[in-house]
């Protein structure tokens, strides 16, 4: 078994923790992970972005290959598009956000933006930011996609709640049990 997924967006949008959930996940049961992330700029809104590959034999890099990904998980509509040439393009599935983060001069038109994405074949397109707002914390829309990637993800749900009790814990019980309510939600997110 082997399950590369790609991790997009800006920095500020909780990629980094998405990537250490479903890694810790995927670890407590029993699966070969390896990671590479890239932090441009990412405290000024710049790109974010990991490569994670699940694995039940040890992958050979970090790095996924062009066309390889079986997931995309994007934070950001342009950081889907930036990153599409790494999806499998027969069988990959795009899960990405809608809600664009503005953070430049020249941001493509969002209408162009938009039917771009729904152009795509294999996708689950959704604002996770009122998903999350709806779920009583819009700083959990990471989370939120979590959720919607956990119903195509090779990995259990409880395993993804169980890391995602043991990334949040330290911030206290109440932090926990809204991240715990943004995942949910995020699994019947246009189911």
């Amino acid at each position: 078994m082997k399950y590369d997924i790609v991790l997009c967006g800006v920095g500020g949008q909780g990629g980094i923790s998405v990537s250490v959930v479903i890694a810790r996940a995927a670890m407590a049961e029993g699966l070969k992970v390896k990671q590479s992330e890239v932090h441009g700029m990412s405290q000024r809104g710049g790109e974010v972005l990991a490569h994670l590959r699940l694995a039940d034999k040890e992958p050979a890099s970090p790095t996924i290959p062009l066309g390889g990904a079986d997931l995309i998980i994007s934070f950001e509509p342009l950081e889907t598009l930036r990153y599409l040439p790494w999806l499998n393009a027969k069988t990959g599935l795009v899960i990405s956000a809608t809600k664009p983060l503005i953070n430049m001069t020249g941001y493509p038109d969002l209408a162009k933006l938009q039917a771009e994405l729904e152009a795509l074949p294999n996708k689950l397109l959704f604002d996770a930011d009122a998903v999350a707002r709806e779920a009583g914390n819009v700083k959990a829309a990471n989370i939120v996609l979590v959720g919607a990637a956990s119903r195509s993800l090779p990995l259990k749900e409880e395993s993804l709640k169980t890391a995602i009790r043991e990334l949040f814990g330290r911030k206290g019980e109440a932090v926990v049990a809204a991240n715990l309510k943004a995942f949910d939600y995020g699994r019947t997110a246009n189911s």
